[in-house]
């Protein structure tokens, strides 16, 4: 029981030297460019050896990506550890509303886009992140409906809600924006009345 406070500390510490971290980097990526700064140059930033960084971080790319796991695994629980009652549609709703909308009115966003689009080494681990993510929550979907492991359906609707990021950043309503594409997940697609009216 006298142990539970310092452990607790250690895992503050530790967590609070992560951020430092991502923060530094981030911080010096964005200032002078990926290629331009060094494992050192963060590591300096954040007043820790580069020993210590590695222990936090396996590369130079991770550091941007700080929160990949802790997403992977909070997408998961989305979807295992959702109320009695409520789709799977609809817990994966909750949980991009939440997530996404933070994220998406950080005014760094397209700063850090522009990063991703300019760096290959960026672009090619955040393309293995998004596929690592979409495999784990097409698994979970699956799971859940009792399918296969490789149901196709269940891995189209993890592709689905790990794009809608994508598609849609740079939209001026992005609440509604979310809103549409899970009421289209959930209820199909409908043509947009513009579109029946022209028809008629």
């Amino acid at each position: 029981m006298d142990n539970a406070p310092v452990v607790g500390r250690r895992e503050r510490k530790k967590a609070a030297t992560r951020q430092a971290l991502a923060d530094a980097a981030l911080r010096l990526f964005l200032e002078r460019g990926y290629d331009q700064v060094s494992i050192r140059d963060v590591a300096e930033a954040a007043d820790v050896s580069t020993t210590t960084l590695f222990k936090h971080f396996p590369g130079k790319e991770a550091l941007v990506f700080d929160q990949d796991e802790d997403r992977e695994a909070r997408l998961i629980a989305a979807v295992r550890q959702r109320p009695a009652g409520q789709s799977v549609v609809d817990a994966l709703r909750e949980h991009v509303l939440a997530s996404w909308l933070p994220i998406a009115s950080d005014p760094r966003l397209a700063e850090f886009a522009d990063l991703m689009e300019s760096t290959p080494a960026l672009r090619e681990y955040g393309e293995r992140m998004w596929t690592r993510h979409a495999a784990a929550l097409g698994v979970a979907i699956a799971e859940d409906a009792g399918a296969g492991h490789d149901d196709v359906a269940c891995h189209a609707l993890a592709r689905f809600v790990l794009d809608i990021p994508a598609l849609t950043r740079g939209r001026r309503d992005l609440r509604t924006a979310v809103e549409e594409i899970f009421d289209l997940l959930a209820h199909g697609w409908r043509p947009p009345e513009s579109g029946i009216r022209a028809q008629g």
